[in-house]
């Protein structure tokens, strides 16, 4: 039985093809066939997920430091975080940084100051290219 036939059977498409007979190719071992691996044990098989997955930007203005973990959740998640940190006492938004600092580099992200209290930070199917200059304001 030629490889042609195989992947007929397999795909359940042997009835779609009536010039069968006319391109026999060598049979092959059955482990060297299988659809799922290559001969090197590696998958060959993608996910359509992983080919074209929609990218999130979630924006976020937490008001107290427990909203932190809902936004490494985001993270680990694998959308990306506006986050705006007006709206919460100084100290706190300091501990907001370093815990999510710590999220990004766990995941391999990335996190940016874009103004004054708000930041982005990125997980690694994110890549941000460019940068935000800090212009400082004369009193």
């Amino acid at each position: 039985m030629g490889i042609k036939t195989k992947f007929k059977r397999f795909f359940d498409l042997e009835d779609d093809y009536e010039y069968e007979d006319d391109y026999e190719e060598e049979a092959m071992p059955e482990e060297e066939i299988t659809p799922s691996h290559t001969k090197k044990g590696k998958p060959n098989v993608v996910s359509l997920q992983s080919i074209q997955q929609q990218v999130k930007v979630v924006l976020v203005e937490p008001r107290v430091y427990a909203e932190a973990q809902d936004i490494a959740d985001q993270l680990k998640n694998r959308r990306a975080v506006v986050m705006n940190l007006q709206r919460i006492p100084h100290d706190q938004a300091k501990r907001i940084v370093d815990f999510l600092s710590g999220t990004v580099y766990a995941i391999g992200g990335d996190i940016q100051k874009l103004g004054p209290n708000t930041f982005l930070c990125t997980p690694e199917n994110v890549d941000v290219s460019g940068t935000i200059s800090e212009m400082m304001e004369e009193d």
